[in-house]
């Protein structure tokens, strides 16, 4: 199993929400579960740009850290859902709200991130 080299520091609530939201398509996955879209295959479709197993490492942290859950169903074919948890559904206000910003400053981020291409 892997183990980070630098410890995780727990003394702040920022420090908090990185570690559980820091991973490229984190937060991206947690907006699309709330939004509706369950299944892996799902998900993978939704997120063309992501490896499926990028995809599905991120669903288990998201997992470990009781954000989302993972209902597997007995039966055939393997059947597998991802939902929020009530933790998970406390992040949406701040994904949210987040979103909203970038939109506010849309023009200027955009100008700045074109620049640096």
């Amino acid at each position: 199993m892997y183990k980070k080299k630098i410890p995780v520091s727990l003394d702040c609530g920022l420090h908090l929400f990185m570690e559980v939201v820091n991973g490229k398509w984190k937060i991206n996955l947690i907006w699309c579960i709330y939004s509706g879209i369950k299944r892996p295959g799902e998900l993978q479709r939704k997120l063309p740009k992501a490896s499926r197993r990028v995809l599905d490492t991120q669903l288990k942290q998201l997992t470990d850290h009781g954000i989302i859950s993972k209902v597997t169903y007995n039966e055939l074919p393997l059947k597998v859902e991802y939902e929020l948890t009530p933790l998970g559904e406390t992040l949406i206000p701040a994904i949210s709200h987040a979103a909203q910003w970038g939109e506010e400053h849309r023009t200027a981020l955009e100008k700045v991130i074109r620049s640096q291409e």
